[in-house]
This record gives C-alpha cells, structure tokens and sequence, in this order.
C-alpha cells in the first residue's frame, strides 16, 4: 500500500489528506475509489477512518481520507463543525480525487462513521456524481436524533437550553459560545473502557474537545433522511449496532425505510458505536459481500 499526503482547496481553504494506493496497481491503471469521512470532531488519523481506508485498499480500491476544515490539519477555524460546510467538503474531495491518474472519475464512493455517516448519506442525496455510499451508525435526523442521545427531561432541557444560550450570546456579543463536546453528543463510559481495552484510542490526536454552539445548531437541523431517498438508484449500504448506545439505532432503520434500491440494512448484535474500530471480521465480511455485488474496485 502507498500513501501520499495531498492538499486541496475547499471553500477558499486548504484541506490536507492522505491517498491510498492498493498494492498491485499497474501504470496507469484505474480503480473505483472511497472518500473516508471521519466523525464529529475528530480526523482522518482516527481508527474510524484508518481501519476502513486500510481494508478497503485490501479489497483493490484507491481511498482519500481526509480531514474536513476546522478539523485535524485542515486550515479553517479549528472546532467550528458545520454539517452543510463538511457536505461541501466532500464534494471538493470528490472533484479532486476524479482528478487522480489511478482513479475512474465516475466510480468515487463515500464511506464514513457516525456524523461523517450523516454528512455521506446526504453528500450522496445531493451530489450525482457520488457512486456509492456506505454509511456506518449515521443518522438521518438531527432533533430526533439529539432526542435519543439526551433521552431524560433534565437532559433535553439542559441540551436545548445550551441551544437557546447559543443563540442569545451570538446575537449580544458577535462571539460564539463554546461548549464542551460531550454536552453535544455523550458517550457513555462502557464504551470508551470497551475500545480501551482493545487497545484503539475513541478519539485521534488533536480530536476537537470544545465546539461552538452552531455546531450542535447545525446537528439540529440537519436532517439526511429527507434526501436519502435521492441516492437511488446507485447502491447504498447502512450499517448499524443494532443496540448503539451513542447514535439511536432507529436512525439508521428510518434512512432505510425512506431510501430506494438498491439499499441494504445490516445491524450487528453485540457490537457498540465505533464498529470500524472493533476490529470485527463480521463487519467487514458483510462490507466485503456488498461491494462485490454492487460496487466492485475494478469491472
């Protein structure tokens, strides 16, 4: 496998990335490629991203896995997370891995975790020119989303009032107010000792730990499922735990019920949140299978 470090520009702004080249590549040969988007708050360094990009070279394909602004070493104002900016992240992504020698331009798919889940389903809702979509415990809609993540009265009330105090300090001094990132999404303490005990830290280096309150604004709003149905019919795969204790597992089970065909659902018992991460042969089999069937690294 080759890597090289790139950069390329995004809404004025240079965003820095990685290739992977899979190994037995022949000059000048083309391969169908993945974007690998990372989570909330974190880069392209994460396990979410590196254990995908790693298998999926494996499998033949070329990947681009990258940091989106603000994030990692991307330029753009570190921690200001934006579900609409990183969607045009993404679509500048695409423009410049179809430029790459290695790459069939009209075969560049989209792979990402949790919030790059989200932000790859309707990446590929509003841009034709995204092949495939692999979205592993995304989510398709913000508020209900938030609902599940914060699921007692005292908790939704803290959250939306951290909503309301964001809004408010915005308009009287111009600034944001900052948030600590477990008060957007919580992750429980199962689970961040269950990767630790494998070994795989839940966070990369210089993962983002304070955001602004329009990026849990912009989470709110965001709403995946109402362009999911807009990816058919090129192939979309859902992968979920079927019990996730950080994103509800029903967000997954709604994009589904509102997405064309070709579309599979695959919910694994067993497994928490951060499945890339777990190093589970049972994942990638079933990741494996699909892309065999409907998005194979060469034709």
């Amino acid at each position: 496998m080759k890597e090289d470090a790139v950069s390329f520009a995004s809404a004025g702004l240079r965003l820095h990335g990685v290739v992977s080249l899979p190994d037995g590549l022949r000059a000048g040969e083309r391969r169908a490629a993945f974007l690998v988007l990372h989570g909330f708050g974190s880069n392209s360094d994460s396990p979410t991203c590196i254990a995908p990009a790693k298998v999926l070279n494996e499998f033949g394909y070329v990947t681009l896995r990258f940091d989106m602004r603000g994030c990692g070493k991307s330029e753009g104002e570190f921690g200001r997370v934006i579900c609409l900016e990183q969607v045009e992240d993404t679509g500048n992504a695409l423009e410049f891995l179809s430029k790459h020698p290695n790459v069939e331009p009209g075969r560049i798919a989209v792979i990402g975790s949790s919030f790059g889940g989200a932000v790859g389903v309707y990446a590929g809702g509003t841009n034709p020119r995204v092949a495939a979509v692999v979205s592993n415990g995304g989510w398709g809609h913000g508020e209900r989303k938030f609902r599940g993540q914060h699921t007692t009265p005292e908790a939704w009330a803290k959250f939306t009032k951290m909503l309301e105090e964001g809004r408010a300090h915005r308009a009287r001094t111009g600034q944001s107010l900052m948030v600590p990132r477990y008060d957007i999404v919580p992750i429980p303490d199962h689970v961040r000792a269950n990767l630790e005990r494998q070994g795989v830290g839940m966070l990369a280096p210089n993962s983002v730990e304070m955001f602004p309150a329009e990026t849990a604004q912009s989470m709110f709003d965001f709403r995946a499922e109402d362009v999911v149905g807009n990816i058919a019919p090129r192939p979309l795969l859902l992968i979920h735990a079927a019990k996730d204790s950080v994103t509800p597992t029903e967000q997954s089970v709604e994009m589904f019920k509102r997405a064309g065909q070709p579309t599979e659902l695959h919910l694994f018992a067993g497994l928490d949140h951060f499945l890339f991460a777990e190093k589970s042969t049972r994942v990638w089999n079933v990741l494996r299978q699909w892309l065999d069937t409907y998005f194979p690294a060469t034709k």
